[in-house]
């Protein structure tokens, strides 16, 4: 039986983005042993999926953390007799763990310091804009996995659904209710729209669409989600830290509509089949944009710009302040029928 070990990235999103590759190679591989390599805090986009035989945490800023903690880690790697393993991972450190644990096949994309560490070293992708999705998936390419199934995967319990509907049954929403979801949030600060314009989009899809509004987000959002319901003339109802991800992913489910920047929890929402509207500004809907067979809108505007922008420390938020509350509740009108 093939065992295959998948070297999975650091972010939400983009692990999100790599569920493609596991279904593609289950589908390819019916029979293998599927395990996924991954950081702590991004477990539960995999955890449940039913495609993956196993779960490997690598710990690196704890368990894991310094010489000792590596030498562990290839260790107890070692024991586990893979043969083949896919690194989505771009680190030097990750394909030398690879290589010290004897995995024979060991395939990703080339670097200058790590293309010796590698049996098969890929060429990146020329093309600039290509999606991360279509980038991880290529890198799975010499394993003959169908490269045009892009959908990417997230899955729930019947638990989760339990939980997230009675969260919401307690604030008062009920299930004839129209809702929305915001989610404010986003890694860094330029990719987030102004708080002010969240709150009066809220305002206008309460007052016009006669809509419920709950705002969403990690505990660390909290303050954010605060500071838009209290600029809200209807307070909406802040979900902020009172969900895991996997009701969160049932809260935007039981959602009429999703309204998130380019973050993880908006391409969650695309994944459950919420009907979502996308806000980006520095980053690009090319590379990073919702996939997915539900509805969807991506509300971008250049604004003389580079696109995409990866300047953390910009305060200028041109592009994100160029995306109006009326370019939104159009959206939304057409997205919900009115």
């Amino acid at each position: 039986m093939k065992r295959i070990l998948i070297v999975n990235v650091n972010w939400l999103g983009d692990v999100l983005f790599s569920t493609a590759v596991i279904r593609g190679l289950r589908e390819k591989f019916p029979g293998a042993h599927i395990a996924c390599m991954v950081v702590p805090r991004c477990r539960e986009i995999l955890d449940s999926n039913p495609r993956l035989n196993e779960i490997i945490i690598y710990d690196e800023r704890g368990e894991h953390r310094g010489l000792l903690g590596t030498l562990r880690f290839i260790y107890r790697l070692s024991t586990k007799n893979f043969d083949t393993a896919i690194l989505l991972h771009r680190s030097f450190t990750r394909a030398l763990i690879l290589f010290l644990a004897g995995i024979p096949l060991r395939i990703g994309y080339r670097t200058p310091k790590r293309t010796w560490l590698l049996t098969d070293a890929l060429r990146p992708p020329a093309q600039l804009l290509l999606h991360r999705v279509d980038y991880y998936l290529n890198a799975a390419a010499p394993l003959g996995i169908d490269l045009a199934n892009r959908q990417y995967e997230f899955f729930v319990s019947g638990r989760n659904r339990k939980k997230a509907l009675a969260l919401l049954e307690h604030e008062g929403i009920r299930h004839s209710d129209l809702l929305a979801a915001l989610n404010p949030g986003g890694n860094w600060e330029p990719k987030r729209w102004p708080k002010e314009k969240f709150a009066r989009l809220a305002d206008e899809l309460a007052g016009q669409l006669g809509v419920k509004v709950v705002i969403t987000g990690s505990q660390r959002d909290a303050g954010l989600a605060d500071g838009i319901a209290s600029l809200a003339g209807k307070r909406p109802v802040n979900l902020c830290g009172r969900t895991t991800l996997k009701e969160l992913a049932c809260v935007f489910e039981r959602a009429n509509l999703v309204i998130a920047n380019d973050s993880g929890p908006m391409h969650i929402g695309v994944a459950m089949g919420a009907t979502t509207i996308a806000l980006f500004g520095p980053t690009s809907p090319d590379i990073t944009g919702p996939i997915g067979k539900g509805r969807f809108a991506v509300l971008h505007k250049s604004k003389g710009c580079e696109i995409p922008c990866y300047d953390t420390s910009c305060a200028d938020y041109r592009c994100m302040e160029a995306i109006t509350v009326e370019d939104v509740m159009k959206s939304a009108r057409e997205l919900l029928g009115f």
